[in-house]
């Protein structure tokens, strides 16, 4: 298969589905002036090369779960199959391959009444130390900039789905077989949707409009950054003053390098990371930006090798 490349049409029809994933084809090809195929092409022909697709979870505030970010120190040559094995666990939220495949990190899901299930890795012969930390809070509440800077304001606001109540809402059975569905194809039709879970389409409809409505699923558009022209990206462990660590946060979540800003346990209180053009953008980020940040009292980055998971089913 020939290498993907994005012209600015595909960056438009990239930017529509991070405002509204599950758009229809139709809704987006009228705001951007363009015919229906054309934007199912476009979209058809990234989702098949892997260079995107549409994929959702669930907030642990909803299934009663806590994330914990761990840090697993390997030996380099097993990175890889240690990172795709953890991405096949269903409690793994994240997975990427950091420091050259001297290092994985993930994010994983336990039960609020129980530790990690950290044993198995900790017996590992191939891993050299385990460490986690509450993943206490998301602190950002935008999307990184690099993703979503293609269409005009006209077409946002055309485009932008209605904001949702943030009604809580009980996960049920019907849940628990659509979430894991959606994860895997977050743009999945609704006859597909009611084949795979057997429930009816109207039911599946009403049931996935509640769930968006009321903020409990979240709907996200996987794209390599690379694609996008940014090639260095790095995991940032900040440890930051208290008294200073919400402002900080504010500051951090704000700069257009910013992907994710999360506050943890552990002698790092906050974890990013940072999407940079080139190497040299990020070495200006991280001595302008990052040092100019009030309260910071150490610093820790290592770059991001790899991601081998970026959602996981949540259920």
């Amino acid at each position: 298969m020939d290498p993907v490349t994005l012209d600015a049409l595909d960056l438009r029809v990239l930017h529509a589905l991070h405002l509204d994933a599950r758009a229809p084809f139709s809704r987006i090809a009228k705001a951007l002036d363009v015919a229906d195929r054309t934007v199912a092409r476009r979209f058809g022909r990234l989702r098949a090369a892997g260079a995107a697709r549409v994929t959702a979870t669930v907030s642990s505030r909803d299934t009663g779960q806590v994330e914990w970010l761990v840090r697993l120190r390997v030996r380099p040559d097993a990175a890889p199959l240690l990172a795709r094995g953890l991405a096949r666990r269903p409690d793994t939220r994240w997975v990427t391959v950091l420091s050259g495949g001297t290092e994985i990190g993930c994010i994983l899901r336990a039960s609020r009444a129980a530790p990690p299930p950290l044993e198995e890795l900790a017996r590992h012969r191939q891993i050299l130390q385990v460490d986690a930390q509450r993943l206490l809070r998301h602190l950002m509440d935008r999307q990184w900039s690099g993703r979503t800077s293609a269409l005009t304001a006209d077409q946002i606001a055309a485009l932008r789905p209605p904001a949702g109540d943030g009604h809580r809402i009980v996960l049920n059975d019907l849940d628990r077989r659509l979430l894991p569905a959606l994860a895997t194809d977050g743009r999945a039709a609704y006859p597909e949707l009611a084949r795979r879970v057997g429930w009816s389409e109207s039911a599946i409809r009403r049931r996935l409009e509640e769930l968006r409505r009321s903020n409990t699923l979240h709907l996200d558009v996987e794209v390599d950054p690379l694609l996008l022209g940014y090639s260095a990206q790095c995991l940032l462990r900040l440890a930051i003053a208290p008294s200073r660590l919400s402002s900080a946060a504010r500051s951090l979540a704000a700069h257009p390098e910013t992907a994710f800003v999360g506050a943890t346990t552990g002698k790092h209180n906050l974890i990013a990371i940072a999407v940079c053009r080139d190497d040299n953008a990020l070495y200006a980020h991280l001595s302008d930006r990052i040092g100019s940040l009030d309260g910071v009292e150490r610093l820790e980055t290592a770059p991001i090798t790899s991601y081998t998971k970026r959602h996981a089913p949540t259920l």
